[in-house]
């Protein structure tokens, strides 16, 4: 077995270490001891990931090396990320016993990340807090860089807190039950750090991305310690989104949380297949707007699509969505300014922009006659 690969994500003070590798679980406490105050721990998990073994190789993991733990549950699902089950959470953690040296163990996928890391940062005004991503959307995305969030009935993630782990175990054995469909969604992830900022890692993932994804654990190392690492320097150049790098991360997302929205966060359209149409209808706004090659945009798209990803939002929604409701909930989008439509556009396959007022008769065409 391969020693696990680190990525330091490099922030003042609070900087935090993320473990890339196999059989990390098995080593939980041996690897998180170190960063926690004291041997306690609550382990936040979700009804699926409940039913398998890796809560059960988890606490094994962590007892070695004396941190006892104990398990809430929650709904699976992004019904679950809601200001009620952050506070039914926060009532189960404190219902046990909690101090401010108690720590938050994540185990899940993004909801769960999101909704835990939220109740860290608010339990006792800030608790211990560490992830550990079971998909593989959670273990290059989400789990990294101290966003969370719970979703409100205007829009995705628009209750929130930046608030960092201290450290991350991405253990890519806990792929092994994750459904195909999952799995590729959450590919969606992975290769948007390509699109933003690594031409080169997209050239390998055009030559390994199926065997990765059929199951090579050193495939799967190797392309979720390079997406990390990606997204580590931009969340350390950019902690809190205020100098527009982070910014770049949402590439895709302003279409993908418009269409989350109006499919009510549900298996209709996970985030990842949303976050693929998206990255395919941003291609498309960044050709028409003469941003991006046509050719980059082409290659692009043809990689997701070749992989089962959705490219079309007739995929999604046979008669598509209506244009203004898309559009109203753009307007809404975290990165939008006084109504003014703002995106991340590609200027071709490895660099991309944030760009504002974006013209929306633009968007709107676009919206009504995708390509």
């Amino acid at each position: 077995m391969s020693r696990e690969r680190s990525i330091r994500v490099e922030l003042e003070g609070r900087g935090y270490d993320i473990l890339v590798g196999r059989g990390l679980l098995e080593r939980a406490g041996e690897l998180v001891r170190p960063v926690l105050e004291s041997p306690r721990a609550v382990v936040v998990t979700d009804s699926n990931v409940a039913d398998t073994d890796l809560p059960g190789r988890l606490a094994r993991g962590l007892e070695r090396e004396g941190v006892r733990s104990r398990t809430v549950v929650v709904p699976a699902g992004e019904a679950s990320k809601s200001m009620e089950r952050l506070a039914s959470l926060l009532d189960a953690i404190l219902e046990g016993g909690a101090d401010r040296r108690l720590a938050i163990v994540a185990l899940g996928g993004g909801m769960i990340g999101d909704l835990a890391g939220l109740a860290a940062a608010l339990l006792l005004r800030g608790v211990p807090f560490v992830q550990v991503p079971t998909t593989l959307l959670a273990q290059v995305d989400s789990s990294v860089g101290g966003k969370t969030a719970v979703n409100s009935r205007f829009g995705k993630n628009l209750i929130g807190a930046f608030y960092q782990p201290r450290r991350v175990l991405v253990d890519v054995d806990a792929l092994a039950s994750l459904p195909r469909r999952e799995l590729v969604a959450g590919y969606a992830e992975l290769v948007k750090h390509a699109f933003i900022k690594d031409a080169e890692l997209f050239a390998w993932l055009e030559k390994h991305a199926r065997a990765m994804l059929a199951g090579d654990p050193e495939l799967r190392c190797e392309a979720i310690a390079r997406s990390v690492a990606i997204k580590a320097a931009v969340v350390a150049a950019d902690e809190c989104e205020t100098l527009g790098e982070r910014a770049l991360l949402n590439f895709g997302h302003t279409f993908a949380h418009a269409y989350e929205t109006l499919t009510g966060y549900g298996s209709e359209l996970l985030h990842g297949e949303a976050v693929a149409l998206g990255m395919a209808q941003a291609f498309a706004l960044s050709v028409r707007l003469g941003r991006c090659p046509q050719e980059d945009a082409a290659r692009a798209v043809a990689h997701l699509a070749a992989l089962g990803l959705p490219t079309r939002v007739e995929q999604v929604r046979p008669n598509g969505f209506p244009t203004e409701d898309v559009l109203a909930l753009m307007r809404r989008d975290k990165k939008a300014s006084e109504g003014r439509l703002t995106f991340v556009l590609s200027c071709g396959i490895g660099r991309a922009e944030l760009v504002r007022d974006v013209p929306e008769n633009e968007v709107a065409a676009l919206l009504a006659a995708p390509p």
